[in-house]
């Protein structure tokens, strides 16, 4: 075990930081789906107890991230097309109001904000490696978010992030898409925050997530005929 995967104790309660490890090496490939989870193996790449490892396993099965099988335990959850299908329907649903509320109900200095945080993701999706992209991107939808002044929405967004980031990571990797991005926040931004046009940043948050959503399909079906391939 490497010293970068112990969990430091700080303030933040245990479960709280071993979740979000879990997390986030799930998202990063480490643990891919379909793969059994093992509480002593999680014990010791995390440095904490058995108690510790279940309460974060059961926090990342409410999030939808792991799934609990007979006879097998908690495994990295798998999604089916029509998963992935009807999550990206409810994102662009949720992230449409979005940017709905955001025109609406942002204060200048969180148009402000939510600009600034487009000019750093539009810089680290030019330069930035991939794990810094995802980055910047989190904190422009967290700008965009925190102007929608909506609690509810900006919990349920947030639980849809977690299911479909590892999509948004691989996405991100597609030809162009970088370049893409940029563009359709740009229209997002223009929208919400300069122009103040609730009905525009509804529809451009939409066009940006139908397309995440058809590239999470591409990113699934390339999967699944790689798999076959090598059966």
């Amino acid at each position: 075990m490497t010293e970068a995967t112990r969990i430091k104790r700080v303030a933040a309660p245990l479960r709280h930081q071993v979740a979000e490890g879990l997390r986030d090496d799930i998202h990063e490939g480490h643990f891919t789906p379909g793969q059994r989870l093992v509480e002593n193996q999680l014990c010791e790449r995390y440095g904490v107890s058995r108690t510790v490892v279940r309460e974060a396993l059961r926090q990342l099965e409410s999030e939808g991230l792991i799934q609990v099988e007979p006879n097998r335990g908690p495994v990295v959850v798998v999604l089916t097309e029509q998963d992935v299908e009807d999550l990206y329907r409810v994102r662009s649903s949720l992230e449409g109001l979005a940017g709905e509320l955001f025109a609406e109900a942002a204060t200048s200095g969180e148009c402000e904000a939510l600009i600034n945080a487009h000019r750093h993701l539009e810089t680290t999706l030019r330069t930035g490696a991939l794990k810094e992209q995802v980055k910047a991107k989190d904190e422009f939808y967290e700008s965009l978010l925190t102007g929608t002044h909506n609690a509810v929405l900006q919990s349920m967004v947030e639980s849809i992030h977690g299911r479909t980031r590892l999509f948004r990571s691989l996405s991100l990797q597609a030809p162009g898409r970088p370049q893409e991005s940029i563009i359709e926040l740009q229209e997002v931004t223009d929208a919400a925050a300069v122009q103040r046009n609730p009905a525009a940043a509804r529809a451009a948050c939409q066009v940006h997530i139908t397309r995440a959503g058809e590239l999470a399909l591409e990113t699934l079906r390339q999967k699944d005929a790689t798999e076959i391939a090598v059966l």
